[in-house]
């Protein structure tokens, strides 16, 4: 699928990070974006900039967990534009879940699932049918994590669980597509291969009540600032990616219908390979070792 200028673009997650991102790289190739997000001070800002540079943009404060906000986002942008081209399913959470996964509040995995998971089936839904109907070239691209996505963290077993879900979710909607003979792509995001300056650390700003913690958390949140000057302290060098390869890893992805949008990284490849091989040989997840603490 060739990015024109005309075509349109919707992405969640859209008021920092990687959504914005990756809207500025389609507004950059000509595209009309939709800009779609929780938090409504941050969305106003971003669309605000994007329209100083030229761009064509809508904003619209949706809670990707909530159907019914989903369903009013695709009537709403195609009521103003009359197609969708592009569909980026990126809003994601952490889920401040801690201790061990026994130990979780239910209110944790409710959350993170509701955004990570139901978030992404609630676009496919939204969007998909109508995409299919309009006859054009399209493409789908969701956001997972190489943490779930490729092998789990441990440490942060619900955030890696919803993302593993995001993978096959993507690759079932990959198999529905072709068996359609559709226009429309599907690809998997995996971020990276460092790590990324983005609000993910901060979500919990933005949790409704609805999914607030039944009981107080042991230990403060901590801000990538603090996690990343702790890391140095210790002696470990944190390299991080620039969320704007990101985006271009997703424009040319799109360009070459590529459903893994996973950047080389070595790292990815030894976990990949163990985990294969784990299976292969049913053996024990030893992958995991370096991540379980005691």
């Amino acid at each position: 699928m060739e990015l024109r200028a005309g075509q349109v673009a919707v992405v969640t997650g859209a008021a920092s990070g990687i959504g914005l991102a990756m809207a500025r790289r389609f507004a950059a190739d000509g595209l009309k974006v939709v800009l779609a997000d929780v938090e409504e001070g941050a969305l106003e800002k971003a669309a605000g900039e994007l329209r100083e540079d030229g761009a064509d943009v809508q904003a619209r404060v949706v809670d990707v967990a909530e159907r019914s906000e989903v369903l009013a986002l695709a009537e709403d942008v195609y009521a103003t534009f009359g197609a969708v081209h592009v569909l980026c399913n990126n809003a994601g959470v952490g889920s401040g879940a801690e201790g061990r996964m026994w130990e979780h509040d239910p209110n944790d995995w409710k959350w993170a699932f509701a955004v990570n998971v139901w978030g992404v089936f609630h676009g496919v839904q939204a969007f998909v049918p109508r995409m299919l109907a309009g006859g054009e070239p399209g493409h789908v691209v969701n956001t997972s994590s190489g943490d779930g996505g490729i092998a789990p963290l441990p440490t942060a077993s619900v955030y890696a669980v919803t993302k593993a879900a995001v993978v096959t979710m993507t690759e079932s909607l990959y198999a529905h597509l072709k068996a359609e003979h559709a226009g429309v792509g599907a690809s998997v995001l995996f971020p990276g291969p460092h790590m990324l300056r983005t609000g993910l650390w901060e979500s919990h700003r933005n949790r409704p009540a609805r999914y607030a913690k039944e009981r107080p958390r042991r230990t403060p949140y901590r801000s990538l600032a603090q996690w990343e000057a702790a890391m140095n302290e210790a002696g470990h060098e944190v390299r991080f990616t620039p969320v704007e390869e990101v985006a271009d890893l997703v424009a040319d992805g799109i360009r070459e219908d590529r459903f893994w949008l996973l950047p080389e990284s070595e790292h990815s490849d030894r976990q990949i390979r163990a985990r294969s091989r784990s299976m292969l040989e049913r053996a024990d997840p030893t992958y995991l070792e370096n991540f379980i603490l005691d």
